[in-house]
């Protein structure tokens, strides 16, 4: 099954590759963009970069390889005061899967993208994921224990 959910911690997934909805203005201020702020500084810098230069927009996929995971940035929301939507949602996603089959990853872990601080409906966007999702890339959506 292309897409499925799991309980735990993201950081902790085997998959090769995480994924995380970003904003477009270069901050990564709260929510769980703060850890991954946190533990790839490099891709923190060489994102807030590419915002402030105009180069990373909404619908956009900001893809990062690190020495021990790709990082696929995906441009949900154009500031932090603004929500997600669903158009930029499914075109991020869309180029993220472009960038997966080129750098040959199977399965991409990610948290319930634009569906916390970014304001759209987790139904909503499962249901944009599993019309997007691809036979031959694995999206495992974990959710965090409480």
């Amino acid at each position: 099954m292309p897409l499925s959910e799991r309980t735990g911690d993201l950081f902790e997934a085997d998959e090769p590759a995480l994924a995380h909805g970003c904003n477009c203005a270069g901050a990564m201020g709260k929510g769980i963009a703060v850890e991954f702020k946190r533990r790839w500084p490099d891709m923190y810098e060489r994102y807030r970069d590419l915002c402030h230069n105009g180069e990373f927009n909404p619908g956009d996929v900001f893809t990062w390889t690190g020495p021990d995971k790709v990082i696929f940035n995906l441009g949900t929301q154009r500031t932090w005061r603004t929500k997600a939507t669903l158009e930029f949602l499914r075109a991020s996603v869309a180029r993220m899967i472009d960038d997966a089959r080129q750098h040959d990853i199977a399965a991409i872990a990610m948290p319930r993208i634009a569906a916390g601080l970014g304001g759209l409906g987790w139904d909503d966007v499962r249901d944009a994921l599993v019309e997007i999702a691809p036979d031959d890339i694995e999206i495992v959506v974990y959710s965090p224990t409480n």
